[in-house]
């Protein structure tokens, strides 16, 4: 199907708006027309509820919270994966996973017995894709990525140089990955000092010329380790026995929020507070099974909304008006256009690019009148109920079940008002069955148009030695 029968389809005027515009204005940084600083920290594993100005009465995430309070609070952004490289991928490149069939965590994990065959997926991220560094390099801008990559075929040198940041127009790096399951918690296991020590002397260093800094942690990716003196701490906080919180967790949360805080300190001794646009994202929703996250249905490697909606905050000073909340729905490919027109690049990225830029919502002149948002995980996870896909548009939300709506037989289709039952528990599949076909085509269409893998039946199918499936 090409562009125009999807235009026919969908509605003239939604469809076109699919196809993101460029070239918005952006505002000077200052009264000096300088160009603006961006940091961009991204949290690993980080569930929507489980900060401070998402709601937790629990974790404490005064820094982050100092994010939203002088800034804007996104209350339905999304990874545009339940799990991290697809995510990641997204950002550098503004496209979706399955336009780039890098669908699955790198490198994924063989499921023989399963009732579909999981795609010939890509393993790294090509260097033939245009990332941000690249794109922040070509107007004159400092670049440097520091902590967790997870775009190449291996987490650290030697073997993931091929495909490291540095190749992908990063001016600086500093690789780390998430520790053991026997490193010591009362180390720096997760790489949170390091990350932060290496980003403090980044900003110092560049302090007079325009910067990008990609701050990406491995926290709170398991395994769970934090340090003896802050779990004890959230041990004796009234509610540690409910199933949101987790003492560990909020450990390990502590060190993150104080991380942001060093960085924040940072731009305010530098004086680049007043000219650096700074954003705080998850590249999925939490581990279940560490800890819920109520009101949202299940967690990381699910297509409901534990898995996918995140955490966005962005500040930017003299542009968004602080305490600001937008509940326009957002996704992680949106970055790449949006900094696209902050920079005011002329040009238009080659090739095609999915997100939209998001500049009239920090900016509060309008919306972005698309007509949804899409999902598409082929893989089996051992955290996962099962392949599907998945659509939003306004406050709709279908999720498609590959394992029946390929192999069969079962209900494939589940469709939620997210207004209504944030927490996904009323299937209106059967109720509103034309909504829920309506939502199916619509999915069908757009894995179409970006040329999504499909999976097919596997022939080697043994239910007695399945390790994953809906319902397990």
């Amino acid at each position: 199907m090409n562009r125009r029968e999807f235009i026919t389809l969908a509605g003239a005027g939604a469809a076109a708006s699919l196809w993101p515009h460029f070239g918005g204005p952006a505002p000077a940084a200052g009264r000096t027309g300088a160009k603006w600083n961006v940091v961009f920290i991204l949290a690993d594993d980080l569930g929507w509820s489980q900060v401070g100005c998402y709601g937790s009465r629990f974790y404490e995430t005064p820094h982050i919270d100092r994010l939203a309070a002088e800034g804007m609070r996104f209350t339905d952004a999304y990874a545009a994966c339940p799990v991290c490289s697809p995510t990641r991928a997204s950002i550098m490149t503004g496209k979706y996973p399955a336009r780039l069939h890098l669908t699955d965590f790198i490198a994924g994990s063989e499921f023989p017995h399963e009732r579909l065959k999981q795609p010939d997926w890509q393993k790294f991220l090509p260097l033939e894709e245009f990332t941000l560094a690249e794109l922040f390099g070509s107007q004159g801008y400092v670049t440097g990525a520091f902590g967790k990559w997870h775009l190449s075929i291996d987490k650290l040198p030697p073997r993931s140089a091929p495909y490291d940041p540095d190749k992908q127009g990063f001016d600086e790096t500093f690789l780390t990955e998430k520790p053991s399951a026997k490193q010591d918690p009362e180390t720096d296991a997760h790489h949170v000092e390091a990350i932060t020590r290496k980003s403090l002397a980044f900003l110092e260093a560049n302090r007079d010329r325009p910067f990008f800094l990609y701050l990406a942690h491995n926290a709170v990716h398991d395994p769970l380790k934090g340090k003896a003196r802050l779990v004890a701490k959230y041990k004796e906080k009234s509610g540690a026995d409910q199933p949101e919180n987790n003492p560990i967790l909020g450990a390990m949360l502590e060190e993150l929020d104080a991380s942001v805080g060093q960085v924040l300190r940072k731009l305010d001794e530098l004086q680049l507070t007043s000219r650096t646009l700074v954003i705080f994202f998850s590249d999925n929703g939490g581990l279940e099974k560490t800890a819920r996250q109520t009101p949202l249905r299940s967690g990381k490697a699910n297509l409901y909304e534990g898995g996918i909606r995140v955490p966005l905050l962005v500040r930017w000073p003299g542009v968004v008006k602080p305490g600001t909340t937008c509940r326009e729905p957002v996704i992680s490919t949106d970055f790449f256009p949006t900094f696209h027109d902050v920079l005011e690049v002329k040009e238009a990225p080659k090739g095609p690019i999915d997100g939209v830029s998001l500049l009239p919502l920090p900016m509060q002149t309008g919306t972005l009148s698309r007509p949804a948002i899409f999902w598409h995980y082929p893989h089996y996870h051992s955290a996962g109920l099962g392949p599907g896909g998945a659509v939003r548009a306004g406050d709709f939300k279908l999720i498609e079940w590959f394992d029946e709506s390929i192999h069969g037989p079962g209900n494939s289709l589940e469709l939620y008002n997210l207004k209504e039952d944030i927490g996904e528990q009323n299937n209106l599949a059967t109720k509103r069955p034309a909504k829920a076909e309506q939502m199916r085509r619509m999915l069908e269409l757009w894995r179409y148009d970006v040329g999504a893998q499909t999976m097919p039946v596997n022939p080697d199918y043994d239910s007695r030695k399945a390790k994953r499936s809906k319902g397990a």
